[in-house]
């Protein structure tokens, strides 16, 4: 069949791929103005009985999935059929499926391993507990998109606790990734997923499958044998990645991890103590230390120099403290291990990154409402850090007043005072503190208020990863400690200036209202799509990006983690409709947007947010070293990618033509 040029209502852009009995087109819905995957099958393609069979897995799919709204899960938006086609419309994902990568020879770090591994267990957390269970995962139904985030699809043999599409007795799924229970035909439910996760993970780490030969063997193996530990394929790996993935290979589901998350827990444990995070903190800090740390003093030209004397910090619950703080002699803090005089960090892959030598005198306040958090974090910084904590957020201000601090690190769920409100105020009282919020759950409303108004250097989700929490505080501390004594000049927005506003958005909309509201300030350009943005860069002087990051604008997405990495000092506001909570929480980590809108969009807000934005600007130029806070963390998986690397060899140009960082 010729490729069509409408499917229902939807416009035939292109062919995206081509299996056995279907074809995957890219399409566009006119009405809405959004981009679309149509999975569709030929009626005419099929003898009646596989049509019959292949149709009602269709329809499963669309009724399994049609329902699960979550950022890991490629959404369905619609099902049609006619005489010609039965089609599913779907979310368009701009990227290559894990298998896609894995056949180019793509190797995978361990963090990197951690950041496939956990999102997907929490796209199927979510996905189970709704009462669906995939039982088909596999990589090349592991979406990877163009700026690094997790989508699962493909949900065609899906089972639901209320479906009888498959009875016990059915065996589905692919044979490398299958469970015993699938081989043998038996009841399947939630641990199957994790079984077969298990088989990814274990491919990731090792780069072999588990169990390998024709489908006979593979079904004996898998049912009787026990896989040969991943660390006997790859010495790097620890006994305890062994002890996770060989629990989640376990022959009887009742001996697997029985949910998503503890899967997820355990795996990411594994892998810190495999990457060195269970090293004493006494210790020099980890290899592969953050960007801006490292950047902070290749900017100013500062030598490898030795790592200081580690000294107990102080280590107090702010309850303790009375009102008038008492003055605290380094004679009375307990001696010191000794190192040797010389003792200096490891060196990265990348480069060398050396901590003030002032660190010992780095003040860190820790703000949440659980003891066992507090004394997790006390325990884990005391060694390098002045270490102050309390359970209550007022405290924690009045404290602020009182002593100069660094780093603050705030939970934010906690019932006195909300995170994102205590590190609002914190920046009023301290504004050159860096500031990190940590949490348990994705809440969009917290993580919105996080960028609007705490402007957050760093969201944390519990539980952490020790080492990555580590290097993000060494980080952290690095940048405060280079701005302590930098004041920033006021700046007012003149009655005209040189750098403009680049709107980016499938509708004009936007534009037009920016310009509006900006009434002449400043140029204000147009681009319908990445392409047209950047042309428009390497033409105009840019001080803030205003984009949409829905769906079906990942390329946007990427464009504005690596914009932040190549040139920090432009500001990114955010737009979009969707309620994306963990792009949210990529986006301040990977890109520092500067400010996020929900679409519809508030007149009175956006215009608020661009002036801040330029007026943020002007305040760079006059204090480039203030883009020290702004630094981010580099993402390996969207520089290497296709679209990455077309981004960055035109973000690169840009270095230094009409904004001088020193």
């Amino acid at each position: 069949m010729t490729q069509p040029f409408k499917i229902g209502k939807y416009e035939i852009q292109g062919e995206l791929g081509k299996g056995a009995v279907g074809t995957v087109y890219k399409g566009f819905d006119p009405l809405i103005s959004r981009w679309v995957a149509i999975k569709a099958i030929v009626k005419a393609s099929l003898d009646p009985v596989e049509l019959q069979h292949m149709v009602s897995r269709f329809r499963h799919e669309a009724r399994a999935v049609g329902r699960l709204i979550h950022p890991r899960i490629v959404q369905i938006y619609d099902y049609g059929e006619d005489d010609k086609l039965a089609y599913i419309v779907m979310e368009l994902v701009n990227g290559k499926s894990l298998q896609e990568h894995l056949s180019k020879g793509a190797n995978y770090s361990l963090q990197e391993i951690s950041e496939i591994i956990r999102p997907l267990l929490d796209g199927l957390g979510y996905v189970h507990s709704e009462g669906v269970v995939h039982r088909d995962l596999k990589p090349s139904n592991i979406m990877i998109n163009s700026d690094g985030r997790i989508k699962v699809c493909d949900f065609g043999i899906a089972h639901t606790e209320s479906s009888e599409l498959t009875q016990v007795g059915d065996v589905l799924g692919s044979l490398h990734y299958m469970s015993p229970e699938q081989f043998l035909g038996q009841p399947i439910d939630s641990r199957t997923d994790i079984y077969s996760v298990g088989v990814v993970a274990y491919e990731l780490l090792t780069g072999k499958k588990p169990f390998t030969g024709n489908s006979a063997a593979v079904m004996q193996q898998v049912i009787n044998q026990r896989p040969a530990d991943p660390s006997s394929i790859n010495p790097r790996l620890s006994p305890l990645i062994d002890q996770v993935i060989q629990k989640a290979l376990a022959k009887k589901s009742a001996d697997r991890y029985q949910s998503a998350r503890e899967f997820s827990d355990a795996l990411i444990q594994a892998i810190a103590a495999c990457s060195g995070s269970s090293a004493p903190v006494t210790q020099a800090p980890p290899a592969g230390l953050l960007n801006a740390a490292r950047m902070l003093n290749s900017r100013a030209g500062v030598q490898p120099a030795s790592w200081p004397s580690a000294q107990p910090a102080l280590d107090l619950d702010l309850g303790q403290i009375t009102t008038k703080l008492p003055k605290f002699k380094p004679e009375e803090t307990v001696k010191p291990p000794k190192f040797k005089p010389e003792e200096t960090l490891p060196e990265s892959k990348e480069s060398q990154f050396v901590l003030d030598k002032n660190v010992k005198q780095a003040r860190i306040l820790v703000v949440d409402d659980e003891e066992r958090i507090l004394t997790a974090l006390k325990s884990l910084f005391r060694m390098q850090y002045q270490v102050f904590a309390t359970t209550d957020g007022y405290q924690a201000l009045d404290f602020l007043k009182q002593q100069k601090i660094h780093v603050i690190i705030s939970d934010q769920r906690m019932p006195i005072m909300p995170g994102v409100e205590l590190l609002r105020q914190a920046r009023d009282i301290s504004p050159s503190s860096v500031c990190i919020l940590l949490t348990g759950y994705s809440d969009l409303a917290s993580i919105v208020g996080s960028i609007n108004d705490g402007e957050v250097y760093r969201f944390i989700s519990k539980p952490w990863n020790n080492q990555e929490l580590q290097q993000i505080v060494a980080e952290a501390v690095t940048i405060a400690m280079e701005l302590a004594d930098t004041q920033a000049t006021p700046v007012a927005l003149p009655h005209k200036m040189n750098a403009g506003i680049l709107v980016i958005d499938h509708d004009e909309e936007i534009y037009r209202v920016t310009k509006g509201v900006i009434d002449g300030l400043c140029p204000v350009l147009y681009a319908p799509d990445l392409d047209a943005a950047i042309a428009i860069m390497q033409e105009q002087e840019i001080a803030v990006v205003l984009a949409d990051v829905g769906a079906g604008n990942e390329d946007v997405a990427a464009m504005i983690k690596l914009l932040k990495q190549e040139n920090p000092q432009i500001l990114t506001i955010v737009l979009t409709a969707a309620s994306d909570s963990d792009l949210m929480i990529e986006l301040i980590n990977k890109a520092q947007i500067f400010r996020f809108l929900n679409k519809p969009v508030k007149i009175k807000f956006l215009k608020n947010h661009l002036h801040a934005a330029l007026t943020q600007y002007l305040a760079f130029q006059k204090a480039p070293q203030l883009l020290h806070q702004h630094r981010v963390q580099e993402s390996r998986l969207v520089r290497n990618s296709s679209v990455g690397k077309k981004i960055l060899s035109s973000l690169t140009a840009l270095h230094g033509r009409w904004f001088k960082t020193g």
